[in-house]
């Protein structure tokens, strides 16, 4: 039965044999890494490689490689790597004749980048089980990516709050290494410590020309020629759309609340107050209430709805051209949509 890489995480003693596999990169590549660093701890000094994806490769290596003699180290690493897994029935009569006698002080961890169905019913991979460990190294099912975040923001030293970590869950679509590299990111830009939606959006932003930061301005000022022209700017440098939109929304739900507010007769600077608006931000977030009332930004709330149905494909259209329609409604000018 395969386990989760997290397995190894509390788990100090090393099993003769381990199959290390999955279509998840990173994942794969840290959990190889983790085993080599710890049976270097344990003594393991020589490592071997034996690359067996060649359609030529003589499957006797690998017990020549098991049955040799170190002459600089008492115990060895075999790093064999087995491309898609696909190794016919001499692979599968070598690993399985290796398995039921692995060499004293030789650990053997295979690798695959593929570990499907039929793969786990290999009785190659059966034979690795009984004896040793079958890792399986696989994108986390959505529901467990926020955790997974989390768990790596805080073995770092950073505290997320859950607003930054599903900003992050957005951005990185999945992709555990652009999340891996993200968080090195936050990391190095800020330290350890608490970790809000601001500091995700300012080090996901920090190496672009155009600002996120900028178009919300741009929006909330109605200024909708340099709007769309830090919206095309952000295109141009490879901004994804879930980005754009969460921090054209996070802004829209804001003044929402604060307009219902003034509706109700509430005077400006107490909503302001109420609402912990900075004192750096007051004038700016004032204009924008004075500019539009609490239906021009409940409908623009409505807007932000529609573009993130767009960018998830459940609704029809282009998501940079939903967002300038967005950006062009938020900000007071005629609506595109209906051009």
């Amino acid at each position: 039965m395969s386990s989760r890489p997290e397995a190894l995480t509390n788990r100090r003693d090393l099993a003769p044999v381990y199959l290390v596999a999955g279509d998840e990169p990173l994942q794969l590549t840290e959990t190889v890494d983790l085993l080599h660093r710890r049976a270097r701890e344990a003594g393991y000094a020589e490592r071997e490689v034996i690359d067996a994806t060649p359609k030529d490769f003589d499957w006797r290596e690998l017990a020549a490689a098991g049955a040799s003699l170190s002459l600089f180290a008492e115990r060895r690493i075999i790093d064999l790597r087995l491309g898609n897994g696909s190794i016919g029935k001499e692979g599968a009569d070598a690993v399985v004749a290796y398995c039921e006698a692995p060499p004293p002080d030789v650990l053997l961890v295979a690798t695959s980048n593929v570990l499907d169905g039929r793969l786990k019913k290999a009785r190659w991979v059966a034979a690795i089980d009984r004896v040793g460990m079958v890792v399986e190294c696989a994108l986390p099912k959505a529901g467990a990516l926020p955790r997974w975040v989390r768990d790596r923001m805080q073995a770092r030293g950073l505290r997320p709050d859950d607003e930054a970590i599903a900003l992050l869950v957005d951005r990185v679509e999945g992709n555990l290494v652009a999340a891996a590299q993200e968080i090195d990111k936050l990391c190095l830009l800020q330290g350890e410590g608490p970790v809000d939606v601001d500091a995700v959006l300012r080090s996901v932003t920090d190496s672009a020309r155009f600002s996120v930061y900028d178009l919300v301005d741009a929006t909330l000022e109605g200024r909708l020629d340099r709007g769309l022209r830090v919206l095309d700017g952000l295109r141009g440098e490879g901004s994804a759309p879930p980005l754009v939109l969460w921090a054209l929304a996070r802004e829209v739900r804001g003044l929402c609340g604060m307009a219902r507010d003034v509706a109700r007769g509430t005077p400006l600077p107490r909503v302001l107050d109420a609402h912990r608006v900075w004192s750096s931000r007051k004038k700016l977030v004032g204009a924008a209430l004075r500019r539009g009332d609490d239906a021009h930004w409940a409908a623009g709330l409505v807007g932000c709805a529609r573009v993130d149905r767009v960018i998830k494909g459940r609704e029809r259209g282009e998501p940079w051209r939903a967002l300038r329609e967005l950006v062009t409604r938020l900000a007071g000018g005629p609506d595109l949509a209906a051009r």
